[in-house]
């Protein structure tokens, strides 16, 4: 089965330590997890399997002409002035960088699969399964497996390269997704199977 490992929204303004989210309790279990040394680890070993690599960022327009009106996350990056196409915020972490042949989607709600390339991508390639991880666990990891299963995907989540704002909610996203998808880390993952 074909496989693709999507690295979710784990782009400056969430995951630099010197970003927004990274001052702030996202940013402090990001590091105390060890969630870019064990991403990295892990699209090492996809690109040692073959496994093409989907890197999904949140962004928009300067003018935000994309962001709903009605989301209360999407407004207050509006505010905030986060995740502008082009700037140093939305791009990938300087050590996940993408690599050519690697896959850019871009996104402008939670789900990567929402008004974005991903499914043509898939499709394109023959992709049924597919290897996720990034943050945060209560929306981009929890949109994306519910969104993979309901067009039966077969998902799984490298847990350890996850992260939320607090461990509490990590682990119920965790709790709920088990029905949806399996579970693995940096570790133990094999891209191969």
């Amino acid at each position: 089965m074909s496989s693709i490992y999507l690295v979710l929204d784990m782009e400056n303004d969430l995951v630099a330590e010197d970003g927004p989210n990274g001052k702030g309790p996202l940013g402090a279990l990001v590091r105390s997890r060890g969630i870019i040394p064990r991403t990295a680890a892990a699209i090492a070993k996809a690109r040692a399997a073959g496994v093409p690599i989907g890197y999904v960022r949140v962004g928009f327009s300067p003018d935000y002409r994309e962001a709903p009106t009605t989301s209360a996350i999407f407004n207050g990056a509006r505010q905030h002035g986060l995740f502008k196409l082009g700037s140093w915020g939305t791009e990938v972490h300087k050590d996940l960088a993408p690599q050519p042949g690697d896959f850019d989607i871009v996104k402008h709600r939670v789900s990567p699969f929402y008004a974005t390339s991903l499914e043509a991508i898939l499709r394109a390639h023959g992709i049924r399964r597919i290897f996720c991880s990034g943050v945060s666990t209560i929306a981009v990891v929890q949109g994306t497996v519910r969104d993979a299963h309901d067009r039966d995907y077969v998902c799984t989540v490298i847990e350890d390269c996850c992260a939320s704002p607090t461990n509490e909610d990590h682990d119920a996203a965790i709790r709920v997704l088990q029905r949806f998808a399996t579970f693995t880390t940096s570790d133990a993952v094999d891209f191969t199977a």
